[in-house]
């Protein structure tokens, strides 16, 4: 059934003092994708370094300042920038604005699972997991440290 899904609503999960809410997930897309609005506050920790095997990344940003690096270079996104990081490519992000900053990441084929996971190894908001365990997370869903 088509539905809207208004800004910040959807499947709503949490990481890194990150809002993930999902407008599509794998069981909705058969798996072909998965979609993301992403809230990153400023100062976030960045997701550790890492290329994904098995997927292609797709970064639209809705409002603020995302640096990005990729592949050893840094690319400064602003409202309204695109951002492709194809398969196999190192990269990472984060927020350098001093306001949240707010992105849409595609993900093909679909990711969702991943970001489960990786909001319950981020339950406790008191103490963050051990980058060694998120490595190994992600390890699991195809992604290589970068």
């Amino acid at each position: 059934m088509a539905e809207i899904v208004p800004p910040g609503q959807g499947h709503l999960l949490t990481a890194r003092g990150n809002v993930l809410a999902f407008k599509a997930v794998a069981a909705q897309t058969g798996g072909d994708f998965s979609l993301m609005e992403r809230t990153v506050p400023a100062g976030a920790r960045m997701p550790p370094p890492h290329r994904h095997v098995n997927c292609s990344e797709a970064f639209f940003v809705l409002s603020g300042e995302i640096t990005f690096l990729v592949d050893g270079s840094s690319l400064a996104g602003q409202t309204g920038d695109f951002l492709l990081v194809p398969r196999g490519a190192g990269h990472t992000f984060g927020n350098t604005g001093s306001s949240p900053a707010r992105l849409l990441v595609l993900h093909a084929p679909a990711m969702d699972a991943y970001f489960e996971e990786l909001h319950r190894l981020w339950a406790d908001p008191v103490r963050p997991p051990a980058v060694a365990a998120e490595r190994e997370l992600m390890s699991r869903f195809g992604m290589e440290p970068a």
